[in-house]
């Protein structure tokens, strides 16, 4: 029988406060497990928190959204430690790109007995992140203001709050110019984002990188170029099924390192959370991380 310590975010999905346990957490717990319970007051402190858990053999699960279990995740990632997630978030983004079970019993039945899955993490080094690893992807530009304004909603949760951030974040955006350097090859772009993605998702649910995957060793790149904003909200329609990566304003690479500068200042964000802008240099760890369930 494996112990768990469960990393929560008590905010996680627009909450506030400690709430009750999710029903897979109750599941573990009737069934025999040890599930110890840390509630996180940031994602340096879950960090810590899942370093801790991880140094003493337990199985280390992130109760929450996608900056919680990138957090505690990237802190994992290397030290050969088993990691769990319990979606409770407004994205869940890297939950659905690993696949995991919505019905609770399931996902606690495979946090109990499932091997370890061996996938990729993403190192992100910065001005502000000096070294840090994230699980889903990194994003630069229009996408990370709008993640900044969906995570800032009090009255919208989930993929409305994310539709809602973007449409406000298009309507004041300028094309900024990129040199963006994949594997020491650089490029020009003028456009909207660059996204160094692990995960084929990213804002609730939207197939940013159709063809990412978290186990292949490598990044996809997607750059999306300037054109007029009633062709971006068409885009935008088209993240829902992946095929804005058939325009031709899109531009899809492939890689083991990305740098991303701009000529103004340019917001980045991690999974889910928006704190610098660039320049900054992602590279994936292949196969870093242990996953169960």
């Amino acid at each position: 029988m494996r112990d768990f310590t469960a990393v929560v975010n008590p905010t996680a999905g627009g909450s506030t406060g400690a709430a009750a346990p999710p029903a897979a957490v109750r599941l573990l717990r009737e069934a025999g497990a040890r599930v110890d319970t840390e509630y996180s007051t940031g994602l340096a402190h879950a960090r810590e928190l899942a370093r801790e858990a991880g140094r003493r053999g337990r199985v280390v699960l992130a109760v929450g959204g996608d900056g919680i279990t990138g957090a505690v995740g990237g802190a994992l990632s290397g030290t050969g430690a088993l990691f769990g997630i319990v979606p409770a978030g407004r994205g869940n983004d890297f939950a659905r790109a690993l696949g995991l079970p919505r019905d609770p019993a399931a996902l606690a039945n495979g946090l109990l007995h499932a091997g370890p899955r061996a996938v990729d993490t993403i190192e992100v080094e910065s001005a502000v992140h000096h070294r840090t690893v994230v699980l889903g992807s990194v994003y630069a530009g229009v996408d990370a203001l709008a993640n900044r304004h969906a995570n800032r909603a009090r009255l919208l949760t989930g993929p409305a709050s994310y539709y809602a951030g973007g449409l406000r974040a298009v309507t004041t955006w300028r094309p900024a110019g990129y040199r963006v350097t994949v594997d020491g090859v650089p490029r020009t772009h003028r456009g909207y984002t660059v996204v160094a993605a692990n995960s084929p998702y990213y804002g609730s649910g939207r197939m940013i990188a159709p063809g990412a995957r978290v186990d292949d060793g490598e990044l996809e790149i997607v750059m999306i170029r300037h054109a007029p904003r009633r062709l971006f909200f068409a885009l935008m329609n088209d993240l829902a099924s992946g095929t804005h990566v058939r325009r031709p304003e899109v531009c899809v690479l492939r890689g083991r390192e990305v740098r991303i500068e701009a000529d103004r200042e340019v917001p980045y964000g991690a999974d889910g959370e928006v704190e610098a802008v660039l320049p900054v240099t992602a590279r994936v760890l292949p196969g870093a991380l242990r996953v169960v369930g």
